[in-house]
């Protein structure tokens, strides 16, 4: 697969690094006191904190139930957000660097998380010089998600230089990979528990975590 693509993009958060479950409690916390103390959505903390879990559920997304019924600003709620994530908590994957370095393609970071942010959380994992001028935010394209038009993503391909059918995109959401493979991207989903999701019309191939996808490219290296 990788050996007749030109680039990779890869997603940033669950994939370059584990939200592990504990984590994902922990930013839950950090928008329900985002919401409650910040925005000023009047609700007490575990109510809100509760709803941000239902609104991930429903619609992939921590705040869409309070854009909806508390009228919260997207933008106002995505800063603030992005502001707040406690990077330190972050563990990085074990000899990742080494790895990334050693595919023989391109390679790009598209990701939901601000630009800032996620300027922060590759200087933690120990990947920002392989991708200093290679990340994406959904900010640097006027939008604040991943799923909701295939626009983006060819808006990135453009920014990139590669068309998409040269492009393998990885990511853990099987919602953000509905519109690469809809404009002829290559779609790689990244699990971690047995919900792979390898089932859906538009995802190419399943891995248990980065490193069992670049278990494979080695795997398939070593084969030829």
């Amino acid at each position: 697969m990788i050996f007749s693509k030109k680039a990779i993009i890869w997603d940033l958060d669950n994939t370059l690094y584990r939200i592990t479950p504990e984590y994902s409690d922990i930013l839950d916390g950090v928008m329900a006191k985002v919401l409650t103390e910040i925005l000023g959505v009047e609700l007490d903390y575990e109510t809100a904190k509760k709803k941000v879990k239902e609104s991930y559920m429903q619609y992939r997304d921590g705040g869409e139930l309070f854009y909806k019924e508390h009228g919260v600003d997207a933008k106002e709620f995505y800063d603030a957000y992005h502001n707040n994530v406690p990077v330190e908590l972050i563990e990085p994957f074990e000899d990742l660097p080494a790895r990334l370095k050693a595919l023989p393609v391109e390679q790009f970071i598209f990701t939901y998380s601000s630009r800032s942010l996620a300027e922060k959380i590759l200087k933690k994992i120990g990947l920002y010089e392989l991708f200093k001028g290679r990340f994406y935010s959904v900010e640097d394209f006027n939008t604040l998600k991943k799923n909701e038009s295939p626009e983006v993503y060819l808006q990135l391909c453009k920014a990139i230089g590669f068309k998409p059918e040269d492009c393998i995109f990885v990511d853990d959401s099987y919602s953000n990979l509905k519109y690469p493979k809809e404009i002829g991207m290559t779609t790689v989903r990244i699990f971690y528990k047995e919900n792979s999701a390898k089932g859906l019309e538009y995802i190419d191939a399943a891995f248990r975590g980065i490193n069992g996808f670049l278990d494979e490219v080695a795997f398939s290296a070593a084969a030829d």
